[in-house]
């Protein structure tokens, strides 16, 4: 029987290799009274996501200041110190600095825009304007405006769940065309609105914005992940990426199973207060978490504490 051939030569030739595989939605630490970032804490993490939590290797990059770097919660002067410092620390470990850079103001989107592109970042995050609801074509010219104000790459973010409106497959279609529209982390739950934005824009790389979509996703035309879990396993998300890739679709299975329990425990509050705990029971504390997120249940800190890869080197929770 022939050896098929890899998916990705069949499905990626017109996508920029730069986003396809396994990125980080990296959490921001803060210090223990949240009133400010901590920076020593936020090498660590940078350097643990380079490395991976094992000998194979991490991901290919990080996403700085998403939803679940705490992104509403920076002041202005915190977000430039934190894009300036996080690029400057992917960079030094070969990481690929995303920087989450969207707003519900177009105004103030394309200003983010052009901060990230002068602090030296890879790519932006934009994610579709939240609680003022525009419709399809309010949608379009908003990044239209965004992707026409820096010479930097744009991956467009569609997560109806929070912002209260969704970019419909053809609009994306339509935003495609800008040279500067290279990705979309698609938030949406839906193989269907996946598939066909794959189909649709051969160009833009499909990336799931969920952990527990990544495999369904990627039978349907994505080209990897921003991943929540990928904070406390970096190697082993990319790694069923690359399984896939490669037609182990076996392995990436395997990989999927594994892991979805641990995705399902980091949603069982409002991201990123499990992921957080979760790195604190694993000794990675990284700092409170700001209002109006707050500390993790007592029932939540014991699902996590019962997930196995935890079990075995996080300390008892009581009551």
């Amino acid at each position: 029987m022939p050896t098929p051939t890899p998916i990705a030569s069949i499905t990626t030739p017109h996508i920029d290799p730069r986003f396809t595989g396994a990125f980080t939605a990296i959490i921001t630490p803060f210090t223990a009274d949240a009133s400010a970032i901590d920076f020593a804490r936020l090498k660590d993490q940078i350097d643990f996501q380079a490395q991976g939590e094992d000998s194979h290797g991490g991901v290919k990059g990080i996403v700085i200041n998403g939803t679940t770097g705490e992104s509403p919660t920076l002041s202005e002067s915190e977000f430039r110190q934190l894009v300036t410092t996080g690029v400057a620390l992917a960079h030094a470990r070969g990481l690929i600095a995303i920087i989450g850079a969207g707003s519900n103001s177009t105004h103030h989107a394309v200003q983010l825009q052009k901060l990230a592109y002068d602090a030296g970042a890879d790519a932006t995050l934009s994610v579709n304007p939240y609680y003022n609801k525009p419709v399809q074509d309010g949608l379009y010219q908003h990044f239209m405006h965004v992707a026409d104000a820096a010479p930097i790459p744009v991956m467009l973010y569609n997560i109806p769940g929070r912002t209260g409106v969704a970019l419909a497959p053809a609009t994306v279609a339509r935003l495609s065309a800008h040279p500067n529209i290279r990705a979309i982390k698609e938030a949406t739950g839906s193989t269907d609105s996946a598939g066909e934005i794959a189909l649709r824009c051969p160009r833009l790389a499909v990336l799931s914005g969920d952990d527990t979509m990544t495999l369904p996703f990627m039978s349907v035309g994505a080209v990897g992940v921003v991943s929540v879990v990928s904070n406390l396993l970096p190697g082993k998300i990319a790694r069923l990426c690359a399984a896939y890739t490669k037609g182990d679709h076996a392995g990436a299975l395997a990989i999927h199973r594994e892991l979805i329990p641990i995705a399902r425990a980091l949603f069982v509050e409002t991201n990123p207060i499990p992921v957080k705990a979760a790195m604190k029971l694993l000794g990675r504390d990284s700092g409170s978490l700001r209002l109006p997120m707050t500390e993790a249940a007592p029932d939540t800190l014991r699902q996590l504490q019962s997930l196995p890869f935890m079990a075995e080197v996080s300390q008892p929770v009581t009551a």
